[in-house]
């Protein structure tokens, strides 16, 4: 696990690791290295929160033809591992991020549907201690904080602000 653990922290200081990097993670958790593995992993990497469509979209460029099924598989696999997060907000489809190994939540913009990462806002995980648990033994929370993201609350900003009129002088 010490391995993982190297992975993840280089994951959150935003480098995208090396092939050989990838190939050793994926060797780590006792998953071959394939050419499509690694190529869903980079593009993981290089778009955090994309969804297959992406995903799929971005091996293709890559590799040629790579069915959208070998891609599915290939997240399900990596998902499973604990290389990569599968995550879906309430009205999104699914997606999927390399920040793995901590229990953070996200930021959805109405707007344009952008997601950002936050981390937990008290504490540790899950972060919040529910009412009843019902027996359960809790070990995730899932947040999802909505608005708008800088770029849509600046637009909005503008198309609000009071429109001045030239007045032409006679």
């Amino acid at each position: 696990m010490a391995t993982l653990d190297y992975f993840q922290k280089r994951v959150q200081s935003r480098t995208v690791p090396t092939t050989a990097e990838f190939e050793h993670m994926l060797r780590a958790t006792d998953l071959r290295v394939t050419r499509a593995r690694l190529a869903v992993l980079n593009a993981v990497y290089d778009h955090p929160h994309a969804d297959t469509s992406l995903i799929s979209n971005i091996v293709h460029e890559d590799l040629g033809h790579v069915s959208h099924q070998t891609v599915y598989n290939v997240l399900e696999a990596l998902t499973g591992a604990g290389l990569v997060r599968h995550i879906q907000p309430p009205g999104s489809v699914s997606r999927y991020e390399s920040r793995v190994g901590d229990n953070h939540h996200h930021m959805v913009c109405r707007s344009c549907g952008s997601i950002a990462d936050v981390d937990c806002s008290v504490g540790t995980a899950p972060c919040m201690t529910a009412s009843d648990d019902h027996g359960y033994a809790i070990d995730e929370c899932e947040v999802v904080y909505r608005g708008l993201c800088p770029e849509c609350l600046s637009a909005t900003a503008s198309d609000q602000a009071p429109q001045t009129r030239k007045v032409s002088r006679v």
